[in-house]
C-alpha cells in the first residue's frame, strides 16, 4: 500500500502567516477606528452647521422685519435692560446687546408684536446669547405676560454687533459700534460670533426691510 506523504507548515510559514494575520487585523481595526472618527468629525460638522444656520434664521425672520415703534415704559413694568426715558424708540443697540420689536406669525403660540431683547451673558459657567422675549402691548385685564427666556446659543467666545446708517447732516453712510437714542432704525445690523473651539462662523449681515422710516411715538395699547 502506497504511504500518503502528508507535509504540515513549517515554523517560518507559520510565524508568515501569523505576522500576515495580524497586519490584517490592525489595519482593519485602523480602518474601522478612522471610519468611526470620520463619522463622528462629520456629526460634529453637521451639527455645527445645523447651529449656524438655526442662529442665522432667526435673526433673518425676526430682526429683518424689525418694526420702528416706540415703547412705553411710563408703567410699572420697564420691558427694557436698557437705561432709557420713558416712551422711547424701540431699536436700542450695543456692541453685544440688541432690542427691537418684531412680529411672530399667526400661527405662534403667543402671536403679535414682541419685544426682543438680546445680550451676551454668562449664564452656569458659560457665555451664552440669551434672548427675552415680551409682548409689545400691555397686557389686557386678566392676561398674565411674562417675559420669556431662551438660550440662543451656548459657548460663545465673543459676540459683537455693528450698525450701518447715514449722518443725517452729511448723508454718510458709516459703521458704528452703538445705535441708542434714535429716531429711526439703521440699515444693516452686523453680527459677529465667535465660539470657543469650534469652526469659524462667517459675519452676518441683516438688511433691516423697515430701515428709513423716521419713527413717530404712539401709544403702546392694544387696539
Amino acid at each position: 500500500m502506497p504511504k500518503n506523504n502528508l507535509y504540515g507548515f513549517t515554523l517560518i510559514e507559520v510565524m508568515l502567516g501569523m505576522t500576515l494575520l495580524s497586519i490584517i487585523v490592525v489595519l482593519l481595526f485602523s480602518t474601522l477606528r478612522i471610519s468611526a472618527q470620520s463619522w463622528e468629525a462629520g456629526e460634529n460638522k453637521i451639527a455645527q452647521v445645523s447651529e449656524s444656520a438655526l442662529v442665522y434664521h432667526f435673526f433673518q425672520r425676526h430682526l429683518a422685519t424689525a418694526r420702528p415703534l416706540w415703547k412705553d415704559s411710563s408703567g410699572d413694568k420697564k420691558f427694557s435692560a436698557f437705561e432709557v426715558p420713558a416712551s422711547d424708540f424701540a431699536f436700542q443697540g450695543t456692541s453685544n446687546t440688541l432690542q427691537f420689536v418684531s412680529a411672530f406669525p399667526a400661527s405662534a403660540g403667543r402671536p403679535g408684536l414682541q419685544l426682543f431683547n438680546i445680550e451676551w451673558a454668562e449664564q452656569d459657567g458659560k457665555n451664552v446669547i440669551k434672548v427675552t422675549i415680551t409682548p409689545f402691548f400691555t397686557a389686557a385685564d386678566g392676561q398674565l405676560w411674562e417675559p420669556e427666556e431662551e438660550i440662543l446659543l451656548d459657548d460663545v467666545q465673543n459676540f459683537q454687533l455693528a450698525y450701518f446708517g447715514f449722518d443725517e447732516n452729511s448723508g454718510a453712510g458709516f459703521w458704528q459700534d452703538t445705535w441708542l437714542d434714535r429716531r429711526k432704525m439703521p440699515n444693516l445690523v452686523k453680527i459677529s460670533i465667535a465660539r470657543t473651539q469650534e469652526m469659524f462662523w462667517p459675519e452676518m449681515i441683516i438688511a433691516l426691510k423697515i430701515a428709513n422710516f423716521s419713527a413717530q411715538p404712539v401709544p403702546q395699547t392694544q387696539p
